[in-house]
């Protein structure tokens, strides 16, 4: 394999590396994207999955072939999207593997209780053993850093052990877990560097947002106008700097009534997109509806997921988050997200109307 250098130019200065917290966590990536980072030019050995430094991954994997050595283990794990060669170092039992001594042996015989501690060193031994020698086939979790060696991408295990998972349920939830990991953190490109100027308007920003979810949560509200909750963010509004002297002009810039209306547009629109509140009919007069609050809302949902689920179609596996969507926007209004639809579609799991079948499928109790 050809190792990939970074562009410095694209590359964020390393000095910034740290404020990126996928830095100094094991980061669940699949091995395919493992195998295709970039190294970094300013320190060998870091890598980049869409300018997140990388220095160790978290993989979980089957064994698909092996090699043994005095000292370590080498396997190639696969996660269904890749292979890559995993070193495993031998821990010092798996080094020592010999009988305990005669005299080891008589201690033991001799213990009182039927308690032999000799005996049960041996049988915690061997289960270590057991757990550090894999066969192919059997299911592998590694964690370490990333290693690119004879121009080969590999990693240098920190920890590592056989998983035994009979019913794939640590498998099931992998791959449910890897897939939210990658929408809420991997594929979004870091901010390791905003500018000084928008600081403000971003602290600014997510105070005001914070305002109105904590207003909309503690007075349960169910519907609001604008106009209703401006109030609520004046105390962010800085008042405009005054003129030192008559003689001297003031500064141009917007009123803080303009500030205000701005604030709160930008952080209605937050909440829009994260599904808090919607707008069910787009008109002059601004309606927002609070998502969690919409009783006629939670019952076109739970109406939609009663009545399809017993179809033929979705008996097995329950109706699909993309079509209750559809569903819901034909019967109920267009302008409900995917995102307040996952709010709605949690809420109503929470209070044993609906059940998740499997990752975004659901049918009605």
């Amino acid at each position: 394999m050809q190792t990939a250098a970074m562009d410095p130019a694209e590359e964020p200065p390393s000095m910034l590396w740290g404020l990126d917290p996928v830095f100094s966590a094991f980061a669940r990536l699949y091995i395919r994207d493992i195998l295709e980072m970039t190294e970094s030019t300013q320190v060998p050995g870091i890598y980049f999955y869409n300018l997140h430094p990388i220095s160790k991954v978290d993989v979980l994997g089957t064994v698909v072939y092996k090699r043994e050595r005095e000292d370590f283990f080498c396997y190639g794990v696969d996660d269904g999207t890749g292979v890559i060669n995993c070193l495993c170092w031998k821990s010092d039992v798996l080094k020592e593997e010999r009988e305990p001594s005669k005299s080891g042996a008589q201690l033991g015989a001799a213990a009182q209780g039927g308690f032999d501690p000799v005996a049960e060193l041996q049988k915690l031994r061997r289960a270590q053993r057991t757990r550090c020698r894999l066969e192919i086939g059997e299911l592998l979790r590694v964690r370490g850093p990333v290693k690119t060696s004879r121009q080969q991408r590999e990693i240098k295990a920190s920890t590592y052990y056989k998983v035994s998972d009979s019913v794939m349920a640590v498998q099931i939830s992998w791959m449910i877990e890897a897939p939210q990991l990658y929408r809420q953190c991997y594929d979004k490109a870091p901010q390791l560097e905003p500018d000084a100027a928008g600081d403000s308007a971003v602290s600014s920003l997510s105070r005001a947002t914070k305002i109105l979810k904590d207003f909309l949560k503690q007075k349960s509200v169910s519907r609001f106008r604008p106009y209703d909750v401006q109030d609520l963010l004046q105390p962010l509004i800085s008042s405009p700097p005054q003129a030192a002297s008559a003689d001297q002009e003031p500064v141009a810039g917007p009123s803080a009534c303009q500030q205000l209306r701005q604030l709160l547009k930008e952080a209605l629109q937050i909440l829009q997109d994260e599904g808090a509140v919607y707008r069910k009919v787009k008109s002059q007069d601004e309606v927002y509806l609070v998502t969690v609050q919409d009783k006629d809302l939670l019952v076109a949902v739970k109406d939609v997921i009663r009545e399809d689920s017993r179809r033929e179609k979705y008996v097995e596996k329950g109706c699909h988050v993309l079509h209750i969507l559809s569903a819901v926007r034909q019967r109920y209004s267009l302008n409900v997200s995917r995102a307040a639809l996952e709010l709605v579609l949690k809420t109503l799991e929470c209070n044993s109307d609906i059940i998740s079948t499997s990752d975004s499928h659901y049918t009605a109790i």
